[in-house]
């Protein structure tokens, strides 16, 4: 099977593979990983299902990225080493894993995506995830449950996690399925993936818990607990540190000492400060806070090891790059570089929403007007030629910002991630 084949492939170019996939009535026998002791009959024919696990890994590694939704559905040995790490390892080997941005949204009961490669010229492609009955029975409105939730991608899989729920989308197989929630109610929280785990912290006034969620294991567990509690704050991850950005300190933390002589509750601004936690010595480190000061409103790492993070000043926006190379001699130095040329109908007010994730060695940021329909109810009104969806890129190396395809209109109140695919 040619590397080579062409994007056009679909299910039924793979009948034949169908139907050598059932057993041989000659030889019954379930077929074991390769051994040197094994003889194949030269007068017996070969099917794909006796050939080994590895060899059987090489051939549907090299299938064209269209097709890959039809493979699980062969059977249950194939739809298994679909989903192991040595596929994704091989695809990856293989130069078959293109980073694509994906924006989520949801509308009732289902979850519509937008996708997008940065080296390709064509504009967003939409598609819908159905959930299963067992996640509707269990959620109900998914909208209204997942309406501010965050999303993290490992490897080809997003997680969208909700306050008392989580799902897990497939972006090959399409499908959509519930997983545990976390173990704190939280919204409007720090989320950010390491090591192929999730981290999340913040959002939530009664405790400073960071959970850590494993996918292997399908388990939440609090591992740590964060120096401030944070409302509203913006997570991202660089050379195995968790960084907790902006928000509002909510109430008093057991380790501020300082409010808490004073008992005070009252609710004080850690707009442009950060936490770091080092995930593997499982210690926080210290940390500047973004030298402009302003509120932080997105934030995201580059394939560089940097910090990128856009701030709010009510009137204007500033970009910072934190060094997040732990080795580096500059490492914790921040770094102002230029804004996003934003179009002067966008308002920088509580009706526009940023979204920021890197690409590779892009950062790219989505602006959208949270809720229409509340803006109206307030007597506001929609500046005429502003766009609900303004994506913009930054290349991290030339410096420079390019303006992106808008996103989709049923793409409302997008969150967005890369994913490897």
């Amino acid at each position: 099977m040619s590397s080579s084949a062409s994007d056009s492939c679909n299910s039924r170019h793979f009948s034949w593979l169908m139907k050598s996939c059932f057993p041989n009535p000659h030889n019954p026998h379930h077929p074991q990983p390769y051994s040197s002791d094994v003889i194949v009959s030269s007068s017996s024919t070969t099917t794909i299902s006796s050939l080994p696990d590895d060899i059987l890994l090489e051939c549907l590694s090299r299938v064209p990225h269209s097709s890959l939704s039809s493979l699980p559905l062969v059977c249950r040995r194939w739809a298994h080493l679909i989903d192991s790490q040595s596929f994704q390892s091989l695809r990856k080997h293989n130069n078959l894993l293109n980073l694509t941005l994906f924006t989520v949204s949801f509308h009732d009961s289902t979850l519509f995506t937008a996708t997008h490669r940065l080296d390709c010229d064509f504009s967003w492609r939409v598609a819908s995830f159905l959930p299963s009955n067992d996640a509707v029975s269990r959620h109900g409105s998914l909208h209204s449950l997942f309406s501010h939730s965050r999303i993290a991608a490992i490897g080809r899989k997003i997680y969208v996690i909700g306050r008392t729920a989580m799902l897990r989308c497939d972006t090959w197989t399409g499908t959509l399925v519930p997983k545990p929630g976390m173990l704190v109610q939280r919204k409007k929280f720090a989320v950010a993936v390491l090591d192929r785990k999730i981290y999340v912290a913040g959002g939530c006034p009664r405790s400073s818990a960071v959970e850590e969620y494993d996918p292997v294991a399908n388990k939440w567990s609090v591992i740590s607990h964060a120096p401030r509690r944070r409302y509203g704050c913006v997570g991202a991850s660089a050379d195995g540190v968790f960084y907790v950005i902006g928000g509002l300190k909510i109430g008093t933390s057991g380790n501020d000492l300082s409010s808490r002589a004073s008992g005070s509750e009252a609710v004080h601004i850690y707009a442009s400060s950060m936490d770091l936690y080092d995930v593997e010595a499982r210690t926080w480190l210290r940390s500047r806070a973004v030298p402009g000061g302003g509120c932080v409103v997105a934030a995201s790492a580059s394939a560089d090891g940097f910090i990128y993070i856009l701030s709010s000043h009510a009137v204007e926006l500033s970009f910072w790059r934190f060094n997040g190379i732990r080795k580096s001699k500059s490492f914790g130095e921040w770094c102002r570089i230029k804004s996003p040329p934003l179009p002067a109908q966008v308002r920088l007010d509580s009706t526009v929403r940023f979204s920021c994730v890197g690409v590779g060695e892009k950062v790219v940021l989505m602006q959208v007007v949270g809720c229409i329909d509340d803006l109206l109810r307030r007597g506001g009104r929609m500046e005429r030629g502003l766009k609900q969806g303004l994506v913009l890129v930054y290349d991290c190396v030339g410096g420079d910002w390019n303006r992106g395809p808008d996103l989709p209109e049923v793409i409302r109140r997008a969150a967005c991630v890369c994913v490897e695919c």
